[in-house]
């Protein structure tokens, strides 16, 4: 029975085991005992092994880095990500102890909680002119999470059989004040005696024991008709609840809690990596925009540059003031702070993103000194068309999460509520008990010509005689009864239930509040993201008449219709205008990226399988375009 038990236990952890486990990679197992000779005995008293974390990263970091310059799109970012990043590393332990966990939970052990906050992703250095709603930024569903530990209600049996062995062996010696019964005025004894024990527990609230027990004991008294004498028992008893504790229903949950808490961890995971994948694209755009924003500025610096040089020559050949030359100048040291800014969110935004990319960060030798270029460029669509807002809030109902968590903890939930009200009831076990005893010896040598009588002559014998008595049950032993345990007031266990049922509640509202939720954030995510793409349709119309009233004072200037300070003006306006047209691509990014993770869809739109996500090994390969651009 107790090796059915185990295997039904084994079978149960590998159906709970989380799916992508055969792909995980080779730095995150709980691996078996080093082999030994006793191996066989001792394995299962020795602790496993779980070998030290990998703060190596992927080479795929290194294949990326040509002479100091690290070269990136996006989706090499995407597989750096998946393969390097802190976050997610931490979140792959999960589905491991939850494992560990379904395997305590399979023998009655008590549920532990495996699995651990969502860390935010990291943030841009600069968020100057870009808006993304609430927790859309960084990525939809952020949260503590975790699964559900009943840790109270009925005993859960522990079905882990247990053996026992004890031996000992004793002498006494203790003055006698009356000799009449045992002839001695100092009576001495001698013993030794062993036992053995198996008991185990079942689910279905049944407990089964078995022991047998020996003693030899030697006396100095010639009373005494066998010296020595051994006594032998054997025994077994089996009791079953029937009404606390009763049935698999109810024993069971904490497995089932186990199993629900092992597909927590597998969507702890998943919500970890569409965060961190949020923020880190989220980088990558910005490293982008901030790149094309040093362009923009080093074009206006270059322009103000220009127009000081035309100034000069204009008033040296008496076309203009002296003063234009003065407001020309003026401007330049505006235009070389801008630069300056612009390079600063550039270096900022540098070290960030190499932090999300390495395990040691930016602490890592490779990456100290190394600059990224990136090789995408954003692109906004001409026109948005979104499906209707009931479809896509259909495909986030099913597809968040954070979602699929609460219904879980949901349903585990009513699991402790088995438990809160199997405890409710009274104790009442019904029991047998079966012994079998036995005595053999020979005659006492002090019993001089049988003086004290003679022993029948079916004790007389030695341990071989003694087992026979006990197979052949010559002095049986046996009861059958029941035990009824009532709890007077019973307050403890029906405020465990209250508290559960409340807890349950909570649960339901909390269930409640994360649909409406969801329905809250894909509406907003819809509605950022259209916004988004007017913005940038605005920005571009404006970029275009900045650059048409630009080219017309300049025209008016050089035939004297205008003045140098509505030239320098409509430098400012085209400079302004082309920011906003960075700002506003960088973001249609941000809310495109949460408009994604609004919808649940974050891995699908960026081709990530959670296999790879849960191994840490992207098969896809990255390289490099040739020539190689330069870095700007």
């Amino acid at each position: 029975m107790s090796i059915f038990m185990r295997r039904c236990g084994r079978a149960v952890s590998l159906l709970a085991l989380p799916w992508f486990l055969g792909a995980q990679s080779t730095n995150i197992a709980v691996l078996p005992p080093p082999s030994s000779p006793l191996g066989f005995l001792t394995a299962r008293y020795r602790p496993r092994i779980v070998p030290s974390v990998n703060l190596n990263n992927s080479g795929r970091l290194a294949s990326l880095i040509r002479s100091g310059t690290l070269y990136l799109t996006a989706q090499d970012v995407i597989a750096l990500t998946l393969e390097n990043n802190i976050d997610i590393e931490m979140q792959r332990y999960g589905p491991w102890m939850a494992r560990e966990d379904i395997r305590r939970a399979g023998v009655g052990g008590a549920l532990r909680s495996p699995t651990i906050p969502i860390a935010a992703g990291p943030q841009s250095v600069s968020l100057a002119g870009i808006n993304v709603s609430g927790s859309l930024a960084s990525g939809a569903g952020v949260g503590s999470g975790g699964g559900v530990t009943g840790l109270l209600g009925s005993f859960v049996p522990q079905t882990d059989p247990t053996f026992s062995f004890s031996a000992s062996m004793g002498h006494s010696t203790s003055p006698e004040s009356n000799i009449i019964v045992d002839q001695t005025n100092s009576l001495v004894q001698g013993s030794r005696g062993f036992s053995l024990g198996y008991s185990q527990q079942f689910m279905a609230g049944t407990s089964f024991s078995l022991s047998f027990s020996s003693s030899r004991t030697t006396t100095n008294s010639p009373s005494t008709l066998l010296n020595p004498v051994t006594n032998g028992t054997l025994s077994m008893s089996v009791s079953q609840n029937l009404l606390q504790g009763f049935g698999t229903s109810v024993n069971t949950r904490y497995i089932r809690i186990a199993r629900n808490n092992a597909k927590v961890t597998d969507l702890q995971l998943k919500q970890q990596v569409i965060t961190t994948v949020s923020a880190v694209l989220n980088l990558y755009w910005d490293l982008v925009a901030f790149h094309e924003d040093v362009r923009l500025k080093q074009l206006a610096l270059e322009a103000a540059r220009k127009l000081y040089e035309d100034n000069k020559k204009t008033v040296a050949a008496g076309g203009a003031a002296g003063i234009e030359i003065t407001r020309a100048q003026a401007e330049i040291p505006a235009r070389e702070q801008d630069v300056l800014i612009a390079e600063t969110n550039v270096l900022q935004q540098e070290i960030v993103l190499k932090n999300a990319l390495s395990r040691r960060g930016i602490e890592d030798p490779m990456l100290t000194d190394v600059h990224i270029v990136a090789l995408d460029r954003i692109e906004v669509p001409d026109t948005q068309e979104l499906p209707p807002v009931k479809q896509l809030l259909s495909q986030a109902l099913a597809q968040r999460p954070d979602l699929q968590q609460s219904r879980i903890n949901w349903e585990s939930q009513h699991l402790v509520l088995k438990g809160d009200k199997s405890a409710l009831k009274p104790t009442l076990q019904a029991f047998v008990y079966f012994a079998n005893h036995a005595q053999t010896g020979v005659n006492n040598p002090a019993n001089i010509d049988y003086e004290y009588g003679l022993p029948d002559p079916f004790y007389l014998g030695g341990y071989g005689t003694m087992l026979g008595q006990l197979l052949r049950r010559n002095f049986p032993d046996y009861s059958a009864g029941v035990s009824l345990t009532i709890p007077i007031r019973n307050r403890a266990a029906q405020a465990d239930y209250a508290v559960d049922q409340l807890q349950a509640r909570q649960q339901e509202l909390q269930l409640e509040k994360s649909t409406a939720q969801v329905a809250v954030d894909v509406r907003n995510a819809v509605i950022g993201l259209q916004q988004a793409h007017v913005r940038y349709e605005t920005a571009l119309r404006t970029k275009q008449l900045a650059q048409e009233t630009l080219e017309a004072e300049q025209k008016k200037y050089e035939y004297g219709k205008s003045i140098n300070a509505l030239v320098i003006q409509a430098q400012r306006d085209v400079v302004a205008a082309e920011s906003e047209e960075v700002q506003a691509m960088a973001n249609y990014t941000h809310n495109r990226i949460a408009f994604e993770a609004a919808l649940g869809a974050t891995l699908e739109r960026n081709h990530i399988e959670m296999a790879e996500a849960g191994s840490g090994r992207v098969a896809r390969q990255s390289a490099l375009p040739e020539p190689l651009p330069e870095k700007k």
